[in-house]
């Protein structure tokens, strides 16, 4: 009944996801009958699924969104005001895959009006966009900065989504990568075209999975050849240089006796004992250890000076 070449190319399951309420019984039977057939010699895996997700449910007014309580949301109602992408990324970005949803009239109209902003900024540089090359060289600390953000975002959200399906955290980041874009542009002397065509580009590609209708329209608006998801162009999903994602700067806390009592912008490469001297000369900290005597200094990677004094 079962052709062994075709059963080991498609068996076990990579991935099964189902809703909780039923995952006991679907689960149940699918191991039962694959035991049976190895069991049979007809197949030789012994588990039909190689991975498991149970899905949270969707919440409204406290109770579980269901058909027999009346109190489900009307997706083509929610298509013809917002729009199917704004619908999806709710979805996606109110909780964990695995966590229950609460329906949220006020998050919808959030996801709404991020869709908006995208869609706007993507219409006013479109001449820009158009007859600019994507550039991946920074030239400022502007576009440094710019650039990195572009790459950790793409390194954050390519992880998010294959290891643990967090698509919550995938959005948020991509939230965050827009809000940099916008405060780059705000500042126009400093603008590097191709650097922001860079940006934009990739920012496009990892919208798609999220809201693959918008993606493609903006897409046109850079200038690119053909629909994002034509299986004839291919187009790749977007990869990170790892030496891009090294800050050119950190920001060192100081605190005195455990409060916080300035902070510190140095060099990212910046040595342990400079960070200490240049932490006790701050003249914001010679205002809480003058007359003191400095019991020890702590330093934590990276992170603070902790000034200990009496």
């Amino acid at each position: 009944p079962v052709d062994p070449k075709k059963a080991a190319y498609w068996l076990p399951v990579d991935q099964y996801v189902g809703g909780i309420e039923h995952a006991v019984l679907h689960l149940l039977y699918a191991r039962f009958f694959t035991k049976a057939l190895r069991d049979l010699g007809v197949i030789s895996i012994g588990e039909p699924f190689s991975n498991l997700l149970t899905q949270g449910m969707v919440i409204k007014d406290g109770a579980k969104m269901s058909k027999s309580k009346g109190n489900v949301v009307a997706l083509d109602a929610m298509t013809d005001k917002y729009g199917a992408d704004t619908s999806r990324l709710f979805s996606l970005f109110a909780a964990p895959p695995e966590k229950d949803l609460e329906w949220n009239d006020q998050g919808v109209e959030g996801s709404h009006r991020f869709l908006n902003k995208v869609w706007n900024l993507f219409y006013t540089c479109r001449e820009l966009l158009n007859k600019t090359a994507p550039s991946d060289h920074a030239s400022t600390p502007e576009t440094r900065t710019l650039l990195r953000k572009t790459h950790q975002t793409i390194k954050k959200i390519t992880e998010d989504m294959e290891k643990d399906f967090h698509f919550n955290t995938a959005v948020a980041a991509l939230m965050e990568l827009f809000n940099t874009v916008t405060d780059y542009i705000s500042r126009p002397a400093a603008l590097d075209p191709g650097v922001l065509k860079f940006t934009l580009r990739n920012f496009v590609l990892l919208l798609s999975p999220f809201a693959p209708h918008i993606a493609e329209e903006v897409w046109g608006n850079l200038g690119e050849p053909g629909p994002i998801f034509d299986p004839g162009l291919n187009q790749p999903w977007p990869s990170y240089r790892p030496e891009a994602l090294i800050a050119d700067e950190m920001t060192i806390v100081i605190q005195v006796n455990g409060k916080l009592r300035g902070k510190l912008t140095v060099p990212f490469d910046t040595g342990q004992e400079t960070i200490k001297q240049s932490a006790l000369a701050d003249s914001k900290i010679l205002e809480w250890v003058q007359n003191k005597n400095i019991v020890k200094v702590i330093y934590v990677e990276k992170k603070l000076v902790n000034i200990v004094a009496a």
